[in-house]
């Protein structure tokens, strides 16, 4: 396994690219599997999520092709041959289970192993298995696997989910636009990924209003097409690498960024005493005087505070003036960052599903070990501004949502490097 070494080394300067959403590129490569015509992705992200999706795709007999260094992905589903969604490749990652709605709309059938992915709680499928039977599937749980079937196909129904899910909004988004008739779905989440992928299955042929708000409604169609469709700019990557030039100082343009993709993040940031201006070319982040000032963060769906920025958030908290509270809403134990900042001489108390931050006048560097993917990048910022040397290990999980973070890093002044474990 790898490490990455940080060293703290003053300013930043200079710009960053933003790539493509991992999440949103993760939910457009299912919905391939609605269509037998070509479905290709522009500016998707190289990261080994996305490998594992292309592999998951493959497994049911799907074409999956890159082109231009890994961001174009030409999908083809003209002829799937598997409908089951093995253990061994869906294990490894949640959105996996993105595959159950598109397969059982086109085809009527599906057998897919329940997910994996990052141990930040349990996150579990029911909201998508009851969208699903509201469209008339009929779903058994076995030894481990999601059994489904729409013998008839799947019908337009009424989905009122009980609380906000990302997930299974997408699952049903998709599986409703082969269903007869018309399917509304209730307390939908409004996420960008959701409006990114209803503009690609659009595009397909689908027809679909209301997403970005609470109401979603499809009317089926009988087939989809082909399209060429450019995913969204990854907001979590964008709000990741304002944080640098907030942590360590300088001033950092963030190119594709879009302030309509974090508004409330720029609104903590803005709070803390960072400057966010609109270029023509994206987002330029720099302090505004001095210190940091601490800030209290709630973590809530699309449009609030994003859960996948908090651990982040903490990092820069960990330095500011005073003391801030973040409150975690959205996943349970996703706090584990938080002993590894400890390690670093951060002042944090944690207590259920709210930390306690009491800004320290500097961190230190340390070995600290990443336990997700937020975490580990959280861990390399708080490195970024720390006395000394940093080394994080266990960072597979970086690869999994950051492409050529050591990369980017460097070209704005940042000393840091990835190493081989001895």
């Amino acid at each position: 396994m790898d490490s990455i070494i940080v060293t703290g080394n003053g300013p930043l300067k200079g710009q960053i690219p933003i790539a493509g959403a991992k999440n949103a590129c993760l939910t457009l490569m299912p919905a391939t599997l609605l269509s037998e015509e070509p479905l290709t992705l522009t500016n998707a992200p190289r990261l080994s999520d996305i490998k594992t999706m292309t592999t998951l795709l493959q497994s049911l007999g799907a074409e999956v092709s890159q082109l231009q260094d890994g961001q174009v992905l030409v999908m083809s589903s003209h002829a799937l041959d598997n409908h089951v969604a093995d253990y061994d490749i869906v294990r490894k990652m949640r959105a996996s289970i993105l595959v159950l709605g598109p397969m059982l709309a086109r085809d009527g059938h599906a057998v897919v192993s329940l997910p994996g992915g990052c141990a930040i709680g349990a996150r579990p499928v029911d909201l998508h298995l009851k969208a699903l039977e509201a469209m008339g599937a009929e779903l058994e749980l076995k030894d481990g696997y999601v059994h489904a079937r729409a013998p008839g196909g799947l019908r337009g129904g009424m989905v009122d989910f009980p609380i906000v899910s990302v997930g299974a909004t997408e699952n049903a988004l998709m599986a409703a636009t082969l269903a007869k008739g018309t399917t509304v779905l209730k307390n939908a989440a409004r996420e960008p990924e959701i409006v990114d992928l209803a503009h690609c299955l659009r595009r397909m042929g689908a027809q679909i209003e209301g997403e970005g708000t609470h109401t979603i409604t499809i009317q089926g169609v009988d087939r989809l097409g082909g399209a060429t469709h450019p995913v969204v700019t990854d907001r979590i990557e964008l709000g990741t690498y304002m944080l640098a030039p907030a942590i360590c100082g300088g001033e950092v343009e963030l190119l594709g960024g879009r302030i309509d993709l974090v508004g409330a993040f720029c609104e903590k940031l803005d709070a803390a005493g960072i400057s966010v201006e609109e270029t023509a070319k994206g987002l330029k982040v720099s302090r505004k005087n001095g210190k940091v000032r601490a800030v209290d963060v709630v973590t809530e769906p699309f449009p609030g505070f994003p859960t996948d920025l908090q651990a982040q958030m903490m990092a820069l908290m960990c330095t500011a003036e005073g003391t801030s509270v973040l409150e975690e809403k959205i996943f349970e134990n996703r706090f584990m960052h938080a002993p590894e900042l400890i390690r670093m001489g951060a002042n944090i108390e944690v207590h259920g599903g709210t930390a306690t931050v009491k800004g320290v006048d500097r961190l230190k560097g340390a070995p600290v070990m990443a336990t997700d993917l937020r975490a580990s990048v959280s861990l390399i910022l708080a490195g970024l501004a720390a006395e000394g040397e940093t080394i994080v290990s266990r960072v597979y999980h970086l690869d999994r949502g950051y492409e050529h973070v050591v990369r980017k890093l460097v070209g704005v002044g940042a000393k840091i490097e990835r190493v081989s474990d001895r």
